[in-house]
């Protein structure tokens, strides 16, 4: 187990979510993002599974089948699609997602680049990482729609340009 590495890297992802939704004028989304991470049952996984290149929880997924440290902290973190996952007995449906967890799920994303990307870190990584997966993901159009214009934008003109696009252009702050 590596609880102190795991610490470190989980704080150093809030700090830095922090500071984006800061710049985009989240103030209390980037001073409360990811909180669930510190309790025991997200805690425990993260440093049990800690590799510091990937998500613990991955590690977990594929010893298990499946993440306890996920389920958990997908269902009090509105800022991830899954939380906006309904399953009815019609089916599975999206919500779509306020703009304002849209805005904090790009921030995280770029943060978790960042991160994990190290001096390697490009401003299309959270595309490429997006892209890889966006086949499975089930998001409302809308939803999908703000996030990668977002991303695109990001991959296209750099993170100050996107903050700039975001607060001055953009103005997601406002759910529609």
């Amino acid at each position: 187990m590596k609880p102190i590495q795991h610490f470190i890297t989980i704080t150093r992802h809030k700090i830095k979510v922090g500071q984006l939704c800061f710049r985009v004028k989240l103030y209390k989304q980037g001073l409360l993002h990811d909180l669930s991470k510190y309790s025991w049952t997200e805690f425990y996984t993260g440093a049990k599974y800690y590799q510091g290149t990937r998500s613990p929880n991955s590690a977990e997924r594929d010893e298990k089948g499946y993440s306890l440290a996920w389920l958990h902290h997908k269902g009090r973190n509105k800022h991830h699609w899954e939380f906006w996952v309904d399953m009815t007995r019609k089916g599975v449906t999206a919500a779509k997602m306020p703009n304002r967890y849209i805005l904090e799920m790009f921030c995280d994303r770029v943060a978790a680049s960042m991160i994990y990307n190290g001096d390697s870190y490009s401003d299309k990584d959270a595309l490429d990482y997006y892209e890889s997966g966006k086949h499975s993901y089930i998001m409302h159009p809308k939803t999908r729609e703000v996030l990668e214009e977002l991303l695109h934008y990001l991959a296209d003109h750099g993170l100050d340009e996107t903050i700039r696009y975001i607060n001055e252009e953009k103005d997601l702050r406002n759910d529609d």
